[in-house]
This record gives structure tokens, sequence and C-alpha cells, in this order.
């Protein structure tokens, strides 16, 4: 067993001293150690009870024969972060997580691990772990959060980000904007549409490092720890078998994994942290497999910002199973790849039914004939800018309109809620890039402010920053080269015409090349904005979004 290195022969006699300082016994320490690398804490509503559901983990792992150990990692809640320093933070927080998972596991050397996880940054980070340290292993969300209810309507977080935008415009009132913020998130889970830690647990499904139903069983339901308490019962026939991560995260399964990507419509953020766990995974992705999958993959399920259901819809409608099963009726995925129940893909879904085709779409009869994502390249985004197609009204699909230019965030907000943004204007946010934020934050306060205002089918949305998995309208992101680094949208002027086409996957400026290059050589560089700290470590060393925003 690899902890044996830690426990075993009369050299370790001083380490087994510590563990027994702690209560573990002689017979716990001849058994498999299961390490838990536990997201728990009372910062974020994802995961204020996953304490409850690492409990059900060890539950099973000492039914499975093996010994729990459980430690902590850092997380954050996206909203909460959202609009100020904070959000600077939010991605960079994914390395520090696959970091401190990797610095445990290798200090201790466990047998297996269980990654207990729920929201945005959180996830990505623990697959990257997972595939880094490549030790059997398995993941268990904390499950989507149910929609909130007002006046007989299913609301989200997004209503209230929305309703920030309504009320400045004059749309509703300060009591009408109480009541969303009152009745919006009913209790613990990650946020209840398909927003970006919903979409990472559904497609850690997809990609056979969850169990089935992990991206959609909601927080507050029974199943959620039954489900728990299998993941440490699996984890220990994964570890009797010597079933690694990198066995099941092929290349293959990424692929699948686009796949259903597609098929959901899920987060715009999906596609960088793809590729940022595969990378840890040793598997060779780009942006362009992305459109190439996409075109041949339906997009079946509108789940919220993209339209009226939740997660909890989803989860009654048969969940990621049942997805994958109308994808594969077309021969769309590899169904002969392993996943960590032990079984393969094929056996996974074979009994998986649609229980409502309006929720999942059957294939012969989608909501689109290609997938939800889309990926852009032109003058302006020469490595590609990602927007989730299937959240942009129709008419905003192709789209020319003058620049709206704005150094940060803030500068855009204050101009959008102050009514100053015009039909047909494409505002562009910049210099909050992986390295120009630095952090690349999420732009969900201005792209809701716009849709709360009604100018989402009319205004466009471009930033070398991120938007969260709740962000709808032409709201085109992920654009590299970013600013800092000189890409073109960091010689953009205002009235410059954006032209944008997302079904051929275009995004440029008007200008020449000429013209570009011109205004490129007399651009200098702007100070970082954060000269200390993670922050500026953070920006010295990420890479462009094209790349996933790993370390270099």
């Amino acid at each position: 067993m690899r902890s044996d290195l830690m426990k075993k022969g009369f050299e370790r006699a001083p380490h087994r001293s510590l563990f027994k300082a702690m209560g573990y016994t002689d017979e716990d320490l001849q058994r498999p150690i299961i390490g838990i690398a536990n997201s728990a804490n009372k910062v974020v509503p994802g995961h204020i009870h996953l304490d409850g559901i690492a409990e059900a983990v060890k539950a099973g792992i000492r039914a499975g024969g093996g010994t729990p150990m459980e430690f902590s990692t850092i997380g954050l809640c996206d909203g909460i972060a959202m609009g100020h320093k904070g959000m600077k933070y939010s991605l960079a927080s994914r390395e520090l997580i696959a970091d401190s998972v990797e610095v445990m596991a290798t200090a201790y050397p466990f047998d297996g691990l269980v990654l207990v996880t729920n929201c945005d940054k959180i996830v990505p980070g623990m697959l990257m772990a997972m595939l880094r340290m490549n030790i059997p292993s398995i993941l268990i969300s904390g499950g989507p959060m149910l929609a909130g209810q007002l006046e007989g309507k299913a609301i989200d977080l997004i209503t209230v980000f929305e309703g920030v935008g309504k009320y400045a415009s004059g749309k509703i009132t300060e009591d009408e904007l109480k009541k969303l913020e009152d009745k919006a998130c009913p209790g613990a889970g990650s946020c209840s549409g398909m927003f970006t830690a919903n979409s990472m647990n559904c497609l850690s499904e997809a990609l056979g490092l969850a169990l089935p139903y992990n991206g959609t069983i909601p927080a507050v339901s029974d199943e959620r720890k039954v489900l728990a308490k299998d993941a440490g019962e699996r984890v220990m026939e994964l570890a009797a078998k010597g079933i690694l991560p990198r066995d099941i995260a092929t290349g293959a399964a990424f692929r699948n994994t686009i796949a259903v990507e597609m098929a959901l419509g899920s987060s715009a953020n999906t596609p960088l942290h793809l590729l940022a766990i595969a990378k840890e995974a040793k598997v060779e992705l780009d942006l362009n497999l992305f459109n190439e999958i996409s075109r041949r993959t339906p997009n079946l399920c509108r789940i919220s910002p993209a339209g009226p259901y939740h997660m909890e819809d989803l989860h009654k409608a048969g969940g990621v199973p049942a997805v994958m099963a109308e994808l594969n009726k077309e021969g769309l995925l590899d169904t002969s790849l392993l996943t960590v129940t032990g079984r393969k893909v094929e056996d996974n879904i074979r009994d998986a039914d649609n229980l409502n085709t309006e929720i999942i779409r059957p294939i012969e009869n989608p909501y689109s004939k290609d997938g939800g994502i889309a990926v852009l390249f032109g003058n302006l985004a020469s490595e590609g800018a990602v927007v989730k197609q299937s959240a942009v009204d129709k008419d905003m699909l192709t789209h020319n309109g003058p620049a709206r230019v704005f150094d940060s965030e803030e500068e855009a907000m204050k101009e959008i809620l102050g009514g100053k943004i015009k039909k047909g204007e494409v505002v562009v946010i910049r210099y909050e890039g992986p390295k120009g934020g630095p952090g690349m934050r999420e732009m969900l306060g201005p792209t809701s402010a716009i849709a709360g205002a009604g100018l989402d089918k009319e205004v466009a949305l471009l930033t070398d920053g991120r938007f969260s998995g709740g962000s709808r309208g032409a709201a085109i992101g992920y654009m590299s080269p970013e600013a800092q680094e000189g890409g073109p949208i960091a010689v953009i002027r205002d009235g410059d015409i954006i032209k944008i086409d997302i079904p051929n996957k275009r995004l440029d400026v008007d200008l020449s090349r000429q013209e570009i290059e011109k205004r490129l050589e007399e651009w200098k560089q702007p100070e970082y904005k954060i000269k200390e700290g993670y922050l500026y470590r953070y920006a010295m060393q990420v890479s462009s979004a094209s790349k996933g925003a790993v370390f270099e």
C-alpha cells in the first residue's frame, strides 16, 4: 500500500505514535488509508453542509474496509466575491486548491482520495489535483441549491443580479428588489442554475470521475448522502483494483465531456477549466476541438440562465445519464470507456430514461443543431474567445456596433447603471484578463445590469475577463491574447465597429491589419494593478486563457 511509506516498519514507530495521538488504533493503521479533501466552510452556501457529506463518505470508506483521514481546503463564493477586489482571487484560488491537495496527499501518502467539493473554482481545482496525483480517487459534490420561489415563479441568484439592473433603470421598486433578495437562495447548495459550479459537477460525471447524478441530486435530498456513502465505498474498490484517474480521464473521455457540455449548454467557464484539467491528465486539448464537437452535437437543455428550468428539474428529468443516453442514440459518445463506478459508460446509461422531453429535448428535436458553447476567432481574438451561444438571443447572434471601451469592470458598471449605454453599442471591458486583472474577474454584474435594463437583446459585451455561468446575452469573454499582453483588445477605441458573427465563429474589429499594427506599436503596457502578495505572483506565472489560465 502507498500508505506504508508513513506507517509500516520499526522506523515508522514515531509516525504511528503521532497517529495514535489523534485516536487512530493499530487496526486503523493496518487498513488502506483514504484521504478526504473537504472544502467545507461557513462562508459559502454551497459548502455549509459539506461536513455532513464528508461524514457519509467516511461511513462508506469504513464499510469498504478503509480508514478515512480528513483535511481541509479553501473555497470562496463567486457571488459574494463579485464586483469587488475579492473576485480577482476567485480563479486564482483554483491553483491554490490544487496545490494544497497535492501537498497533503504527498506529505500523507494516502492509498486513495475522495474530493468533497461543490462550487465554481473548487471543483476544477480538485479535479486538477486528482489527475496530478493520479492515485485512486473519486469526486463527490454537495449538490445544487433548490430554486427560490416568489409569487409562484422559480427564481435564483441571477434573478437578483438582474434585479439590480431593473432597479437602477426604474423597472422595479426597492421593496421588489428586497423580495428577490430574500427568496432567491433558499438554502444550502451550489446556485440552482447551469452556472459554473453545476456545470463542472455535471461534467465530472461525463468525464467518468464522479458517480452518476453527482451533478443534479439536490443538496438537501437524502439521495445526496446516499451518493456520498457510495462514493466512499467506490474509492475502496478503485484502490483494490488499482484504477487510476488517468486511466479514466483519457482523450476520448474529454471528447465525451465536451459533447455533454454542448448538449447541456453549460457555463462559458467550462472550456477554461477543461483545458486546465486536461493538462494535468497529460491530454492535449485546444479550443478548436470545442467548435469541432459543437458542430456535430445538438443542444438539448436550456437550464437557467438560458431557460426557465433549474437543476432540480434536470434531475427529475433523468439527469446527466439521460442526456448522455440521448447523445448515444446518434453515436456521439464513446461508451466503451471506464468510469469510477468500475463499469463502462454504456453500463451507466443503459437504464437511463428521459422523463421530460422539454427539459431534455430528444436528440431528434433539439433546441439547436449545434452545441451550447462557441469559440470565436478573428482579428480581435487570434487565440480565441468564448460565448455561451445557447443563452444569446437569436437577434444578437450576429451584430455590428460601435465600441464603448472601459479599462475596468468598475468603470463599465458606473456607466451601465447610470443608463449611459445606448442600444446597439458593444461594451468592451479590458485589462481584466489573467494577468491584467489580475485574476480574470467574472462580469456577472455588468451582464446582469444590461439584462435587467432590458438591453441584452441589443447590447453586446466583450472582455478579456470571464463571464459567470449565470451570464446571458451576447457576452463574449476570455479574449486571447489579453490586453495586458498586448492583444488587439488593448487598442480598440470608442466608436470602432465591432463585428460579431457567432454562427461563423468570428469576432473582429473593422480595422485594417495595418491600422491595428500601427496602434499596437504605439501602445505601452500599463503597470500591473497589484504588485504584491499572491496575485502579483499569480500574474507573473499565469498563462493565457486559451491555455486554461494555468501556471507556466
